[in-house]
Parts: structure tokens; sequence; C-alpha cells
């Protein structure tokens, strides 16, 4: 069951991020990573800036949770985790799939550049990668974050709207792309 994350759900977020998040560590630039990933203070500060967590709960427990945030004109999808013992059941999937049916404006979705697996489930799910100058700006634009982030981060948004909107990358001349 998808529901609307409460106050009194707050600490078992939290677990759920820092647990999930562990598969950066190694991965992602060491001076990015820390433990705990996301500490308390930063949780309730995303909460604070109105950043909506949704979970899936089974049998009374929460195995992953997802946020949604409306920032200008856009809807950002932010901190997507699930419990390790949880993962590969569709969990992400379908969080992804409540929260895109409800949302109103462009999803926009930022993550690690080096997070492959996080890349290639938002591409199966109608994401695509904008460029990197496209990224930058994205990420100054709606996200609060300092340069170093930017620098190894990556910005995905729904094919739709890229290609509506001209910030499609094309694809390069055919006498520069690499043979079959």
């Amino acid at each position: 069951m998808i529901r609307r994350c409460a106050e009194a759900d707050f600490e078992v977020i939290l677990a759920i991020v820092n647990e999930a998040a562990r598969a950066y560590d190694g991965v992602i630039p060491a001076d990015r990573y820390h433990e705990p990933y996301m500490p308390a203070e930063e949780l309730r500060g995303e909460i604070d800036a109105r950043v909506d967590f949704w979970a899936w709960e089974e049998d009374g427990a929460l195995l992953g949770v997802m946020g949604i945030q409306d920032v200008k004109d856009v809807t950002l999808i932010r901190h997507s985790y699930v419990r390790k013992t949880a993962q590969r059941r569709g969990i992400g999937a379908r969080l992804l799939a409540y929260l895109r049916d409800r949302a109103t404006r462009p999803l926009l979705i930022g993550t690690w550049a080096d997070a492959a697996w996080a890349i290639r489930f938002y591409e199966r799910h109608g994401f695509e990668l904008t460029s990197a100058a496209q990224k930058a700006a994205l990420l100054r634009r709606y996200w609060s974050v300092p340069e170093r982030q930017i620098e190894t981060s990556v910005v995905l948004a729904e094919r739709n709207w890229l290609a509506k909107t001209g910030h499609r990358q094309p694809p390069p001349p055919a006498s520069s792309r690499a043979p079959d």
C-alpha cells in the first residue's frame, strides 16, 4: 500500500534513507559520502522545505520512501530509497508511478552521476538524462546544492518535457558517431 508519510514516520524514513544510501559508499566521490548519509537535521530541513514523503507499506512496516517537491514550475522527485531486503520487488517503480500520476508539473530527478543503477531505473521509467550544461542550469535553478554536488550529479527529465521544451540533446552528427 502507498500512503503519505506522517510525522510519526520520521525515524523510519531516516532509517530507510540511511540504510539504502550505503549503496553509494565507494561509488560516489568520497568527499560526497558520509555516515550517516542523511543526518536527522537534514531530513527535518527537507521536510521543512516541503518535500512531501510517500511510503510503500506492507504489514504495518515501511519498506520504501520517495519524496516529491514542487519548486517553481516543476516537481522534483527527491530521496527515493527502498530497504535493502525489499529491493527488486517493484516498490520504487510503484512509488514513482503513483507520484507521477499525481504530479501536475513536469518531473525532474537529480541523482549521482556514478549511481548507474539509479540512472537506469529512471530511464526505464521514461526519464532521460539532460546534457551537462542543462544539468548544471537545472540544478542551480531548482535545487539548493553545493557546486561540488552539481559537478558530480546528473538530472533526468521526462522525455516528453524534454522534447516539448527543446531541452532534448540532439544526437551527434552521423559522421561523429562511433561505428556499430
